[in-house]
This record gives structure tokens, C-alpha cells and sequence, in this order.
């Protein structure tokens, strides 16, 4: 039955405890509503079409939820004070693959997008890198956690809380972690400062304080020497430079953890978690950068490594994040669209997002109970 609310364009229908339109009920037995949940991207025409973003969409939409993807470009702020969006929606009632999904998506042309009020939406998933706007775009890579607080007031749940990410621009988050869980550091854009950190560890990663997917990382050892200043060069270009002593272990590959809500993500009995090893001689483990995915081991050092950074994640209203450790370190913190779901997939034979969007649904209902009146930065790892 419809109950009139102040969601007054998004319906709200009962699935009589249905799961993906199958006959099996939830684990916990109770009737299932319709929640509405949009995604910002950087660009919804170049959102890569296996991205982890789009496969929690997918899964969503397939339990009947409606879907709405954004892109950073298409957020308003309207004379009536309220927050806008154009949205695009799929268009068939089901979808059996992520790559048909995809492309129906994308297939959409600009005056096929729907206006909607963001304050009649549940969830607004922040799900885009700001590291990859380029220069001329500079305006799109913070404005969403503007629009992301003004969505706060009206009781919307923004993920991962705006806040948090404020704080989490760029690589110098990881600086807030304690000290034995993370590489020796120094951040600047003083060579010889970067020179004196190498002759005292010999052997440095260089990387810059704000990117990602591995672009112009460096390894600096004693046969680098003729080209570090090459390399500072390089890094520099885009601001800071991040040296960071290099963790032999590595070698071997790294780890990537998604963590939700503070805990391990664990679903049907399996770590969301995967063994990225680089290949050709590559220094970057990264998927994205041709390393290659392989099955993790879960050892208790990766799990202390959860426990420490548990707090401050919590503290700050990270839903979900990615964890990239290599042997007692870690070495980064992932938290505005940590990827890789599609290759833990593929390499465990279970769908992580199925747990998301579970965690999601726990939310809104947690909402609704006190009537979205519920501070954001708590329900966010709650």
C-alpha cells in the first residue's frame, strides 16, 4: 500500500519480504520497501562500464529499488532553496548483465534525463574521484560535498559521510593514523628535502599527494640516482610530493580490504579482499595499472591493521572504504570510490555488493524509524 509521506515523487511500495523478485524471503523475515538511492559520479558518459559504482547500481535496481546516477556536473542548487539534480535512470524493469546495464546507461541522451528533488532520495552514494578531474575542471572535484551537507539537512543518508571526506582530500590522511602501522614519511615540495630522505632510507616511493590508480608513481633506488630529479619533476607537476620508505614486502604485492561500517567486509563466509601483484616489472600493484589479481590472505596482521584504523574511520562516517596493505603496513587509505569489487568477484565467486546494498536498506529503515532525523556521521558506519 502507498503511504503518503514528504518522498512525494519517489513511490513507496512494499515487496512483501521478496528478494530479487524471487519468492525467497531476507534473512531477518520482514517486508522489504522500495528505497531510492543516487549515485554521483565524475561523469556518467565516461564512468568505465565495469566500475564497482555501477555494480551496486545494478544490484539495487534488480531488487526493485529505483536508481538515479549523477553526474558532478548536474547537481543544482535552486531559487526555492532546494537541491537538484538530472539524473539518469535505466530504462528496463531487469537487467542480467553489468555490461548491458552499463550500456543502456550511457545510451541515454542528455534530454532523456530526469529532474529530480535530492531530498525525496534515501541513500546519495558520493562515488567519484576527485584526483581525476583535470585542471579545467578544477570546480568538480569538492563541490559534491557541498551539495552532499545541504542533502544532510534534509535527511538524505550521504555516503561516505561529507565530512570525513573533507578531511580525506588527499594522501595526507593516512598521516592521521598512528605511526606503527604506516611507512616512514615525509610530504614536500623541497628536493633536497626528498633527496636527504633518500640517502637515509635508500631505497623511496615516490608518489603526488593527490592522485590515483597508480599515475606517476616512482621507485627511487641506488640505480635511479642520474634520474630522481627527473622523477621529482614529474610528481611535483601536480603539487606535493609524497616519499614514502619502501616496504619490501610489497614486492610480493599488496592487499586490497574493503572495510564497511569499521569491519572486515565479509560476505558468505568470504573476505571482500584481494591479492594485487604487479607484472612486467611494474612497481604499481594496481589493477587499474596492468597488476594482476589473485586470491588474499587474510593474516592477523592485516587484521590488526582494521582494528587500529577502526576508530578513526567511525569518527569520521567512512561507510566503506578500501584498505591497500602490504604485509604490516598500510600503505593507503581509499575512501572516496574505492574499485576493485569486480576482481574480488571474479577471483572469490561472490558478489560483495549484495552485502552493500543490504547495509544500505538497514539504514534507510534505521531513518525511518526516527523519521530521518539521525546524525549522518553516526548512521554512516552504523
Amino acid at each position: 500500500m502507498e503511504k503518503k509521506n514528504s518522498r512525494k515523487s519517489i513511490e513507496k511500495v512494499k515487496v512483501n519480504g521478496k528478494v530479487n523478485g524471487k519468492g525467497s524471503k531476507n534473512k531477518n523475515c520482514r517486508d522489504k520497501k522500495k528505497i531510492s538511492i543516487g549515485f554521483v559520479v565524475n561523469n556518467m558518459f565516461s564512468e568505465h562500464p565495469r566500475s564497482s559504482t555501477l555494480k551496486m547500481g545494478l544490484t539495487a535496481f534488480n531488487r526493485g529499488h529505483h536508481i538515479y546516477f549523477i553526474s558532478v556536473g548536474d547537481l543544482s542548487y535552486d531559487h526555492d532553496e532546494k537541491i537538484r539534480a538530472k539524473a539518469c535512470c535505466p530504462a528496463q524493469k531487469r537487467y542480467t548483465s553489468l555490461d548491458s546495464f552499463s550500456r543502456d546507461l550511457k545510451d541515454i541522451p542528455r534530454e532523456g534525463y530526469r529532474k529530480i528533488d535530492v531530498a525525496d532520495l534515501d541513500v546519495l552514494m558520493l562515488r567519484y574521484d576527485p584526483s581525476l578531474e583535470p585542471p579545467t575542471r578544477d570546480w568538480a572535484r569538492f563541490i559534491a560535498l557541498d551539495f552532499g551537507m545541504f542533502a544532510i539537512k534534509s535527511g538524505v543518508i550521504v555516503l561516505n559521510n561529507p565530512g570525513g571526506l573533507s578531511k580525506s582530500r588527499n594522501k595526507l590522511y593516512l598521516q592521521h593514523f598512528p605511526e606503527d602501522i604506516r611507512p616512514k614519511t615525509v610530504i614536500t615540495r623541497d628536493r633536497n628535502e626528498l633527496k636527504k630522505f633518500f640517502d637515509e632510507n635508500q631505497k623511496v616511493v615516490l608518489k603526488p599527494l593527490f592522485g590515483s590508480e597508480g599515475r606517476n608513481v616512482f621507485l627511487v633506488h641506488e640505480k635511479e640516482i642520474p634520474n630522481v630529479n627527473q622523477m621529482i619533476d614529474a610528481v611535483s607537476r601536480d603539487g606535493y610530493v609524497i616519499a614514502q620508505e619502501y616496504i619490501s614486502s610489497s614486492e610480493d604485492g599488496d592487499i586490497r580490504l574493503f572495510v564497511m561500517n569499521g569491519e572486515p567486509l565479509i560476505h558468505k563466509g568470504a573476505y571482500a579482499a584481494v591479492k594485487r601483484v604487479k607484472t612486467n616489472g611494474d612497481l604499481r600493484n594496481n589493477i587499474g595499472a596492468g597488476g594482476k589479481a589473485k586470491k588474499a590472505k587474510i593474516t592477523k596482521d592485516v587484521l590488526r591493521i582494521v582494528d587500529i584504523v577502526r576508530p578513526r574511520l567511525v569518527q569520521d562516517g567512512m561507510f566503506l572504504v578500501g584498505l591497500d596493505i602490504a604485509g604490516d603496513k598500510l600503505l593507503e587509505i581509499n575512501v572516496f570510490m574505492p574499485g576493485a569489487l569486480n576482481s574480488v568477484e571474479r577471483i572469490t565467486g561472490v558478489d560483495f555488493t549484495e552485502a552493500i546494498v543490504d547495509a544500505l536498506e538497514r539504514k534507510v529503515e534505521y531513518m525511518t524509524y526516527y523519521k530521518r532525523k539521525f546524525d549522518n556521521n553516526e548512521m554512516a558506519t552504523m
